[in-house]
């Protein structure tokens, strides 16, 4: 699995400036409870290009180095849990660029799972909705169940530890309920890609290869 963190903020206020820093080490610690081998991706320790050029923009081996690397583990990994803030009730920019830089072939006919948090009480819940139209486009279909955290900072310690008085033993119960689904989706799914390996077509060259028949 990928852990993709979807902040860059790394100051303040408001404060604490990484709370998703957090909320995914939360993720990959229960992760790794289930004996799930999973990598955290975190957007400040990858150098995109800039202005915006896609992974499939560049002849194939030409893309930079950090830009191929991530490429080949994203289309390695089983599946993906997309950790975000709410940014204007939409998903972060930081996430959103990230995966704009590469194609829906490297995450396809794999699950996801959403993942929101916020230091207020909402929790980050409008911005999954628009991750769940996000990410079906994107290939990598969200399982049903999604993850919320409110006032994050109540909840994690910076390791991604429960903070004293915080019910543990409930929090594992209600990321379970997700990455239980995850882990179930993400192993029919690499079951049926390794059987036979023949997917569905999808358009290739120009998105017009998927308009609906002219009368």
């Amino acid at each position: 699995m990928l852990v993709f963190l979807g902040s860059e903020r790394v100051s303040g206020p408001p404060r604490p400036a990484r709370l998703g820093e957090r909320v995914s080490a939360a993720c990959m610690t229960r992760l790794a409870g289930k004996d799930v081998d999973a990598a955290l991706i975190d957007p400040v320790d990858i150098d995109l290009p800039h202005p915006f050029k896609p992974h499939f923009a560049y002849s194939k081996g030409k893309a930079p180095e950090a830009m191929e690397r991530l490429a080949e583990e994203i289309e390695s990994a089983d599946g993906y849990v997309m950790v975000s803030p709410e940014y204007n009730h939409m998903m972060s920019p930081a996430l959103s660029d990230l995966l704009n830089h590469f194609g829906s072939s490297l995450f396809s006919y794999k699950p996801s799972a959403i993942v929101t948090y916020s230091a207020g009480q909402w929790g980050g819940t409008r911005a999954a909705v628009g991750m769940r139209t996000f990410l079906s486009e994107l290939g990598c279909l969200p399982v049903s169940a999604m993850i919320h955290v409110p006032h994050a900072q109540d909840v994690f310690a910076e390791d991604g530890g429960y903070l004293d008085g915080v019910d543990g033993e409930r929090w594992d119960g209600y990321l379970d309920r997700t990455f239980d689904q995850l882990c179930w989706w993400a192993k029919a799914a690499a079951h049926a890609r390794h059987e036979d390996g023949a997917r569905p077509g999808a358009f290739i060259i120009n998105p017009s290869e998927r308009d609906a028949p002219k009368s």
